[in-house]
């Protein structure tokens, strides 16, 4: 399929993204890194455009086998989207607050994500949906879950460069290239922020959904309890902040953990517990 060799690319201009970030993150010449940050800005954008388009073009794929849906509603799909939302969230964020350090890690973890399709060579065929996925819930369901997946993504990727930063310091080495602790802590709660709220809905819409699929809008279902407890780590983390003024490490921290809770609930659940959800 044109869609799959078109993901390949995307997952190759990423890391070309990742290398030109790098570069600009530790170059020493400020003159040469201000162009190198709009280099790597702008393959930023061109990966993502390229990678719009390959998604695009298996949503038009499955029409022309007659199955007619959004490509998510698989681990592949999901994986595609969930690369791409990183991505996007980033620039945003970039565009937002010029914070240009934190590509490194946005672009390394889109690439990764694509790459995981080939190293665990995920089925790639379009497949029929089967009858519960069969709603429009579905849509509003897995977009907002993985937006936020998504933005925790960014704030485990901002949260490495934290400590990154502070174990340099420790040795003694000058870090001048990482942004200072403070705006690096205030971008990990800016990006909890907006996963927070995202996950909130696409837990609710889940529910809809439920209950429309299955008559039920709760049942404890592996993936529903492990939403639920990521909900949960991240209400604490935002809670904690607001209330006990929780900064820097502790708050970093907690973004890492809670981020490795989210890999769990998107893959864990799927190949180590069993429930309705087993088909994503």
């Amino acid at each position: 399929m044109t869609s799959d060799k078109l993901f390949g690319l995307s997952m190759i201009l990423y890391l070309i993204t990742f290398l030109f970030y790098l570069i600009y993150l530790v170059s020493r010449n400020k003159s040469v890194a201000g162009k190198l940050g709009y280099v790597a800005t702008g393959f930023a954008w061109f990966s993502l455009c390229v990678h719009t388009i390959a998604f695009i073009l298996r949503w038009v794929e499955s029409y022309r086998l007659g199955i007619g849906r959004i490509p998510l509603t698989n681990m592949y799909e999901s994986m595609v989207f969930f690369a791409w939302s990183i991505m996007a969230i980033y620039l945003i964020l970039e565009y937002r607050y010029g914070f240009r350090a934190v590509g490194v890690a946005a672009s390394l973890l889109s690439a990764l994500g694509l790459g995981i399709i080939s190293l665990f060579k995920l089925p790639q065929q379009i497949e029929p949906l089967v009858p519960a996925l069969q709603s429009n819930w579905l849509t509003a369901h897995v977009i907002t879950c993985f937006l936020g997946y998504a933005a925790f993504a960014i704030g485990f990727g901002v949260s490495a460069l934290f400590f990154l930063k502070k174990l340099i310091h420790k040795a003694g080495f000058e870090n001048d290239f990482l942004p200072p602790e403070r705006l690096l802590d205030e971008l990990n709660y800016k990006t909890i922020a907006i996963g927070f709220p995202m996950l909130t809905i696409g837990i609710f819409t889940g529910a809809v959904w439920a209950d429309y699929a299955w008559g039920t809008y709760w049942s404890w279902d592996p993936k529903e309890t492990w939403s639920l407890i990521t909900w949960f780590v991240y209400a604490l983390f935002l809670h904690f902040r607001l209330t006990r003024g929780w900064r820097g490490t502790k708050s970093a921290l907690l973004s890492i953990i809670g981020f490795f809770f989210v890999i769990f609930t998107y893959w864990g659940v799927n190949y180590l517990l069993s429930g309705l959800h087993s088909y994503a």
